[in-house]
């Protein structure tokens, strides 16, 4: 891929300190965008965005932001705008999870996960729309999940909240269809990132996966595919999205054929 693809282009991401959003930050810069990063921890924030400014010489920006903070969310994202005049993208990747049967699921943690993956990731969308409709133009990326277009047991509330984010996204790519505004959705399977560290306590999963679970780098690198050439929806895999469409299609069927398989937390 040309590395000079998104040169100049100004790119949101949440959740950036760790993982998949790190990993897009370093990614977008090495190909020449300029990366504007939020998240909680100011700490990681300033050490991933001297690392890449380092390493690849590029101007590299960050925002402390509690997403589930809707008067943060509102401020911080005006200050973002101001600061660098025309955003490109906005990449709603923050997110948390954990796996546990919803019998013994903590409310906290329940409560926890919507405020993160839905409600913070509308309120994100909801401050930086009104920039994009103004200069009709953007593209908004909202991180799903396999685990939206499949449920599965002990991820219950998980799969509540990115079933939420799948027909969020969907509704509001209708909403804004006559616009030049671009809305994506990708939908990962496991990805070898801290994330499941703290979703699986009990290290079952990432165990019963571990060969199958994505680098963050390949699913970066999709990422980035999918701004240069926007589309409505990326799955990843590939053949674990079969699974989904089949499952939507006969899910009396594929629960009983999957047995077991569905039991790998």
């Amino acid at each position: 891929m040309d590395t000079k693809l998104l040169l100049g282009k100004k790119i949101v991401i949440t959740g950036a300190s760790s993982g998949l959003g790190k990993e897009l930050a370093i990614l977008v810069a090495k190909m020449g965008a300029v990366p504007i990063l939020l998240a909680r921890s100011h700490d990681k924030l300033e050490a991933i965005t001297d690392q890449i400014s380092q390493d690849h010489s590029v101007q590299v920006y960050y925002y402390p932001l509690d997403v589930t903070s809707f008067e943060s969310v509102q401020t911080v994202i005006k200050q973002v705008v101001s600061n660098h005049e025309k955003i490109d993208v906005f990449i709603n990747n923050a997110g948390v999870g954990y796996f546990d049967s919803f019998q013994e699921a903590d409310f906290e943690q329940i409560e926890a996960m919507f405020q993160v993956n839905v409600l913070g990731l509308m309120a994100c969308t909801k401050a930086i729309l009104p920039y994009f409709l103004e200069q009709n133009e953007g593209h908004i990326i909202n991180i799903g999940s396999q685990a939206g277009k499949i449920a599965t047991p002990k991820s219950s509330v998980y799969s509540a909240t990115k079933h939420a984010v799948r027909g969020f996204t969907n509704a509001l790519r209708m909403e804004l269809d006559n616009t030049n505004i671009h809305v994506s959705i990708i939908n990962p399977g496991p990805i070898r990132t801290p994330f499941l560290d703290q979703a699986d306590k009990s290290g079952t999963y990432k165990r019963n996966v571990e060969k199958l679970m994505l680098s963050p780098e390949d699913v970066a690198n999709h990422i980035v595919q999918l701004i240069v050439k926007p589309k409505r929806e990326l799955n990843l895999p590939w053949w674990m999205n079969v699974g989904s469409t089949l499952y939507q299609l006969f899910p009396r069927l594929v629960e009983k054929i999957g047995g077991k398989k569905f039991y790998q937390k």
